[in-house]
């Protein structure tokens, strides 16, 4: 049986944690894990998920990190070149930090205020994700940031319109919104700010 065209592959949540960054303890959330049967999903995020940095991460507008599985051949080539591949070379779902890892729906094909209806609750696309320091170690090498950025692979958050639950496995709609302004943009808009 084929897949559905659009579908959650994984859904992964994590508690924060220390780790070791440049020599310090930092606290992070981006090590997420798969979660077996349905996760309630309220207006904060999915049940048992924490982010470590809320000036950053979470709150109503980032409530859901959504990142395409199509990317994923991409990140585990650019580690092999970057000689970390064999270090986790599977890189599974919820590697980049993501909390749904979605099949058949690119950053290309999703504007600001795009909604997903998924079978039990309802999540409206707010704004990329701008990748931190945290992502080079998560990737670990040094320039992942900047792949990130000049790839334009950066993922998207997602605010709760309808709280639920959610599970892998299941397909869902991409309902337009109004369509004034793309992910690819806003994310370009973004990484331009960070780099002047």
């Amino acid at each position: 049986m084929s897949q559905p065209r659009q579908s959650v592959l994984g859904v992964q949540v994590a508690q924060a944690r220390k780790v070791i960054i440049s020599g310090r303890p930092i606290l992070t959330a981006i090590h997420k894990t798969p979660v077996a049967g349905p996760v309630r999903v309220a207006a904060l995020g999915l049940e048992g998920d924490e982010q470590a940095d809320l000036s950053v991460h979470g709150g109503l507008e980032k409530a859901v990190y959504a990142y395409p599985a199509e990317h994923y051949d991409f990140w585990r080539a650019a580690r092999l070149e970057a000689g970390v591949g064999g270090i986790d070379a599977a890189l599974n779902p919820g590697a980049l930090g993501e909390n749904l890892t979605l099949q058949g729906l690119l950053e290309s094909e999703v504007w600001v205020g795009d909604v997903l209806q998924f079978a039990d609750c309802t999540l409206r696309v707010s704004q990329p994700r701008e990748p931190c320091f945290k992502f080079n170690a998560a990737m670990g090498f040094n320039m992942a940031v900047k792949t990130m950025a000049q790839s334009g692979f950066c993922g998207f958050y997602l605010s709760v319109d309808a709280p639920g639950t959610l599970r892998a496995g299941e397909s869902f709609a991409l309902i337009p919104g109004p369509r004034r302004v793309g992910i690819p943009e806003r994310f370009q808009a973004k990484m331009f700010k960070h780099m002047r």
